[in-house]
């Protein structure tokens, strides 16, 4: 997965900003109802859902926590997750929609940011782009779940291809940028799309909707977990959000951080967490 170099002194200082997960108060823990989680390099680890992730995703969900995956991966991915996952529901493609299955009537509920000719003439407008990024950026690669998605552009610098540099990473985002498109970088893509939507808007969306959450009360109930600068926004909007350890490779692009970092990498970082909230509500019951 992609990491980037350390910077100094400075760099060091950044990391510092964020408090260890074991900081985060009994009473906090317990103050949490909805767990939001990015997936890749979160909940998976190089790639992999492993065994005892899984494990901790199903513990959350019987223990009476709303799960929700918000993920940069593609509709067709979400809709698997939606309906065979221990999950509530998924914010997927960076807020482009979400997707949630209701296993009594054998449906899928879904809403979209944007209406089918909007993502019709959205996705000749990436289609130009796509080709510029590939034609500009050597070693750069359409992402291979792209024929997956519905909403946005991903390409591959470091999954399926051998890692890029930051320099050039950056040179696809100001390609994105260029035409009029939001860019975000996650732990393997550069997700593009043209809206005013991300993770958060929909997330805020998906809470009202099917859990009667509101903004107010979401700011106190829910906590974010992430690992990348595609989970910003989240970082930024919830008091009580946390960074897997490999957020630190990247704490010298955010301007808002996690409030808190797990000592686990990865998937080993989000079950840490599971532990936390797990152990916090055992002891109220």
């Amino acid at each position: 997965m992609y990491s980037e170099p350390a910077h100094g002194a400075s760099g060091a200082r950044e990391i510092e900003t964020m408090k260890p997960l074991s900081a985060l108060s009994p009473e906090a823990a317990r103050s949490i109802r909805v767990v939001l989680s990015d997936i890749d390099d979160t909940i998976t680890t190089e790639g992999l859902l492993t065994a005892d992730a899984y494990v901790a995703l199903e513990r959350l969900h019987r223990a009476g926590f709303i799960v929700i995956p918000v993920t940069g991966r593609p509709a067709g991915w979400c809709d698997h997750i939606a309906r065979m996952w221990p999950v509530d529901a998924v914010v997927g493609e960076n807020g482009a929609f979400y997707f949630r299955y209701d296993r009594a009537s054998k449906t899928m509920r879904q809403r979209f940011w944007a209406g089918p000719e909007e993502l019709s003439h959205n996705r000749a407008r990436l289609a130009v782009i796509e080709k510029e990024v590939l034609a500009a950026v050597p070693g750069a690669a359409l992402a291979s779940d792209q024929p997956y998605r519905l909403a946005d552009l991903a390409i591959d610098f470091c999954e399926d291809v051998p890692p890029l540099p930051e320099t050039e990473v950056d040179r696809i985002v100001a390609i994105f940028e260029r035409h009029g498109a939001q860019a975000k970088v996650s732990s393997i893509h550069v997700n593009g799309w043209f809206g005013t939507y991300d993770k958060l808007s929909m997330a805020k969306v998906v809470l009202a909707d099917e859990f009667g959450i509101g903004w107010e009360e979401a700011r106190a109930c829910v906590i974010y977990a992430g690992d990348s600068p595609n989970d910003e926004p989240m970082f930024a909007a919830f008091p009580l959000s946390v960074g897997v350890a490999n957020i630190q490779a990247f704490a010298h692009r955010l301007k808002h951080k996690p409030a808190f970092v797990a000592q686990g990498h990865s998937g080993d970082g989000f079950i840490q967490l599971a532990e936390v909230l797990l152990g916090a509500r055992e002891k109220t019951a």
